[in-house]
C-alpha cells in the first residue's frame, strides 16, 4: 500500500531537533525494515506526533530516503572515510574491509549495514541499489588511483576487483545481521585483504 501524505493542521508545528529525530527514524527502519515499520511506530520512536512527522518529512517513503542518507554520512560513512584517509590504495581498501567487519558486528543497536539490507521490493529499491553502486564505484576509483601511483599493475581490473570487494562487504553485512561475530567477520576481511595485497607492485 502506498504511503499517503496527510494535510498539515493549523497552528505552530512542534519544534524538534531534526537530526536527533532522524537518527531515531534511521534506527527504527534499520531494525524492523521499511515495509513492517508503521508510521505511528516511527512517530513514537522519534518522539514526535504523526502530524509533525508528515509536516517535516512529507511521507514515510521520503523519511526512509532521508534516513538512508543520514546513515550514509554517519555510521555508514566509514567506507568513504577509509578510502580517503590512506595515501596507499591497497591500504585504503584493506582499511575499508577491516572497518566494515568492526562496524557490522555492532555490540549495540542493529548489526550489519542499513544500506546493504535496505528495502528490496519498494519504490526505494532503486535508490538503495544506487547507494550500493556508488560505494562500489568509489572503491574502483580509489583502485584506479593506485594503478596510476604504481601500487598496482596496469593490467589490474579495478572495476571487477571493486565488485568483488563490494560482494565481500555485502556478505559480511548479511552475516552480521545473522549473528556473525567480529572475529568471524575479521577473518573474512583478512582473506579478501590478502588476495588484494598479492597484486601489490610496491
Amino acid at each position: 500500500m502506498n504511503d499517503m501524505k496527510i494535510k498539515r493542521g493549523r497552528g505552530r508545528p512542534r519544534a524538534f531537533d531534526r537530526e536527533a529525530v532522524l537518527e531515531r527514524a534511521m534506527e527504527m527502519f534499520w531494525s524492523t525494515g521499511y515495509e513492517t515499520t508503521a508510521v505511528p511506530q516511527l512517530a513514537e520512536a522519534m518522539g514526535i506526533s504523526v502530524q509533525s512527522l508528515y509536516a517535516a518529512f512529507g511521507s514515510k517513503e521520503a523519511l526512509y530516503r532521508e534516513a538512508l542518507d543520514f546513515y550514509s554520512r554517519t555510521i555508514g560513512g566509514f567506507g568513504a572515510r577509509a578510502l580517503a584517509a590512506e595515501s596507499d590504495a591497497i591500504k585504503a581498501v584493506v582499511r575499508l574491509l577491516d572497518e566494515a567487519a568492526s562496524n557490522f558486528a555492532r555490540t549495540t543497536g542493529t548489526p550489519g549495514c542499513m544500506i546493504s539490507t535496505s528495502a528490496i521490493e519498494t519504490p526505494l529499491s532503486v535508490y538503495g541499489r544506487q547507494l550500493r553502486a556508488d560505494s562500489v564505484a568509489g572503491t574502483a576509483n580509489r583502485l584506479r588511483r593506485g594503478v596510476q601511483d604504481g601500487q598496482l599493475p596496469a593490467s589490474f581490473d579495478c572495476e571487477r576487483w571493486a565488485a568483488y570487494i563490494g560482494s565481500v562487504v555485502l556478505g559480511m553485512a548479511v552475516q552480521a545481521r545473522d549473528g556473525a561475530t567480529a572475529d568471524a567477520l575479521q577473518f573474512v576481511a583478512r582473506i579478501a585483504a590478502a588476495s588484494l595485497e598479492a597484486n601489490r607492485l610496491r
